[in-house]
């Protein structure tokens, strides 16, 4: 694994580039200076530009800093594409930040590679290591190192209408058979059932055609970890989507990224779609009289009888730089981030959208006493269980090159692309797409 992430090349960024920016080790903050002593300035780089989360991260640091006055924390925002770009032209320039947050934990993999993190199994061990789930440390960790710190967790689940689906005289799906067919019938009078969107700007049709393999007990990548996309399992869920695409989706999502594909749903455009917790913001901001109808269940499965899976899992870490010349202050402010009053209200700045992170405030008295997830306690529970048993997409190994790449580089959206447009062969598009990662794979992992 060591081997692969030290020759992987982070997206866009020439091999040359990567060659230059080795960075000297940071110095060991095991034992880490008492808080009272903590004297420096950082800078922080984070993603949450809507302003309750924002406001919410400031109001810490303003906190924080009262408390050290020898201490300063510079924050600044940027959203989350524009955050790639940013730390990736930081390898040459050198403009990168002591202390960051991470669009998703592949980006900690592609940070892993680029060797700008260091660990941060110490602070994990003050925070509470049994707090979080196994599964969002293993997502953040290579070769026994952890090296990212889960802030908030969201997964993917089915959302409905039950209006609609009332209205149709019709009960929530718990197959893909059944999804289907009330997708069908509710495709009328300009409301679509459900929309498949394939632009490769984004990785709806990866995420899409996940669910569907890991609903049959297969991956997107063998155990070998080369691409997936020709096993009986894989050809199906291929088959499958097409048939909504066809039947019960506009044909305008061909082009859709996940914002235009969202808003759908939002709008009551579409009675089901996949998505976590902040597809209730977004309901409430567009169309505020259709929340009490807005609901959610498990992602369907291949049979009846198939028990409840998770396909994709996203914790957003937290990360240290390598270069940081203050670690300690770093990491103390992460740990004052997780404190009880901080944590909480960071995570009511998007109530159900982020799902706290911490076992012990998911269950808090506190964290519990806020309307929308009052209102929403079923579907809480519903993607906290899915929170709690998955992965993010190809992780099912751990960490990988091969997942980052397989989610990022807009193989599949371009295959469904070539099949709707041009009517390629299912098999052969498959084939074609599933050489092209391996491809791929080979050239930037080795």
């Amino acid at each position: 694994m060591k081997r692969a992430l030290s020759m992987i090349l982070a997206a866009g960024v020439a091999a040359t580039t990567l060659a230059g920016c080795g960075s000297p080790s940071s110095p060991d903050t095991s034992d880490q200076a008492s808080t009272s002593e903590l004297k420096g300035e950082i800078t922080f780089w984070h993603s949450f530009t809507q302003g309750a989360r924002m406001e919410a991260v400031q109001s810490a640091a303003d906190k924080f800093m009262q408390a050290h006055p020898d201490v300063k924390i510079n924050i600044e925002t940027y959203s989350w594409g524009d955050f790639n770009t940013k730390w990736n032209a930081g390898l040459t320039t050198g403009d990168l930040p002591d202390m960051s947050t991470a669009q998703n934990t592949g980006e900690v993999v592609e940070m892993l590679n680029a060797d700008v993190l260091q660990s941060v199994d110490d602070m994990v061990d003050r925070i509470g290591r049994d707090r979080f789930s196994d599964n969002a440390l293993a997502d953040m960790s290579v070769d026994g190192a952890t090296y990212g710190v889960p802030y908030y967790s969201h997964a993917q689940v089915m959302w409905y209408r039950e209006d609609m689906l009332k209205a149709a005289n019709l009960n929530v799906p718990t197959t893909w058979n059944e999804f289907y067919d009330a997708a069908v019938a509710l495709t009328k009078d300009g409301t679509f059932g459900a929309a498949f969107s394939c632009s490769p700007n984004d990785l709806l049709c990866t995420r899409y055609l996940n669910y569907y393999v890991q609903s049959a007990g297969g991956s997107l990548l063998n155990d070998d970890l080369t691409a997936n996309l020709t096993s009986p399992e894989v050809i199906d869920g291929i088959n499958f989507w097409l048939k909504v695409y066809k039947d019960c989706s506009p044909a305008e999502t061909i082009n859709y990224t996940i914002n235009d594909h969202a808003t759908l749903f939002y709008q009551g455009k579409t009675g089901f779609d996949f998505n976590s917790g902040f597809m209730i913001g977004g309901v409430q901001s567009n169309t505020p009289d259709a929340v009490p109808y807005v609901k959610c269940a498990p992602l369907p499965r291949l049979n009846a009888g198939d028990a409840v899976y998770s396909a994709e899992a996203t914790h957003i870490p937290l990360v240290v730089w390598k270069d940081s010349k203050h670690p300690e202050i770093c990491k103390a402010f992460i740990e004052f981030l997780y404190q009880e009053d901080n944590y909480i209200d960071f995570i009511h700045s998007v109530p159900v959208g982020m799902l706290p992170s911490l076992n012990d405030i998911a269950s808090n008295e506190t964290y519990l006493d806020n309307e929308t997830i009052q209102q929403f306690t079923d579907s809480v529970e519903t993607i906290q269980t899915a929170v709690d048993t998955g992965h993010a997409i190809g992780f099912e190994r751990g960490p990988t090159a091969q997942a980052s790449y397989l989610t990022s580089q807009g193989v599949i959206e371009n295959m469904f692309q070539d099949i709707i447009t041009n009517g390629t062969d299912v098999k052969t598009a498959a084939k074609a797409a599933e050489d092209e990662l391996n491809d791929i794979f080979d050239t930037m992992i080795g």
